[in-house]
């Protein structure tokens, strides 16, 4: 993909638990048309387009009867699937960043390496098990989905905090802007791709 291409793309994933549907525009202002059935995420999902300026669009329906589990799952695959697609093979980004984001009394690191291979690694503990009706034990399980689809290396350091709403927020929007930074294009790369062995696996 050349560095003069729309970075966007498309992700739908049908299963018998979940009807997930995603498009991420990387170079966009930060818009936002997202349903998840799952109102904490949708909120989280928005601070981290917001933040990264990504335009986001998340369409999802799940078997929310159950708990939130696949919904959360899926929409992970479904937007580290679609961050992937975007980047195509990455030539001329930054590739690597890091964030590190306050939230009033919380604090979150959040590096990102989009060198083509997946892996997350989280450090810390939510103050509650629940944001509304988002179990915190899922933030992780999101983030790990997306990471592998997006074949990023993710890292994400909870310092601190006493509210897990506010933790939680930390790490979305710092993960924005860390991801916003390391997708941007380096002028001094041109074309090429950011890797000594001049590849990035698709």
């Amino acid at each position: 993909m050349s560095t003069n291409a729309p970075r966007t793309g498309t992700i739908e994933r049908e299963t018998a638990e979940t009807h997930v549907v995603v498009t991420v525009a990387i170079d966009g202002t930060g818009k936002t048309d997202i349903a998840t059935g799952i109102g904490a995420l949708d909120h989280f999902l928005t601070l981290w387009a917001r933040h990264g300026l990504f335009d986001l669009e998340v369409a999802a329906n799940g078997d929310l009867e159950v708990d939130s589990h696949h919904t959360v799952e899926d929409i992970g695959l479904c937007l580290g699937r679609a961050i992937g697609q975007a980047l195509g093979e990455r030539r001329g980004i930054r590739r690597a960043a890091q964030m590190v984001m306050p939230m009033d009394e919380a604090l979150a690191t959040t590096a990102v390496d989009l060198g083509g291979r997946g892996y997350f690694v989280f450090q810390g503990a939510f103050s509650a098990p629940h944001v509304g009706t988002l179990e915190t034990d899922l933030v992780g399980h999101f983030l790990l989905s997306l990471a592998i689809e997006a074949r990023m290396n993710l890292h994400v350091l909870l310092h601190y905090g006493t509210n897990a709403h506010h933790e939680v927020e930390a790490i979305f929007k710092g993960f924005g802007r860390a991801l916003d930074a390391a997708t941007r294009i380096d002028p001094r790369l041109g074309d090429a791709i950011p890797s000594s062995k001049g590849v990035i696996e698709t």
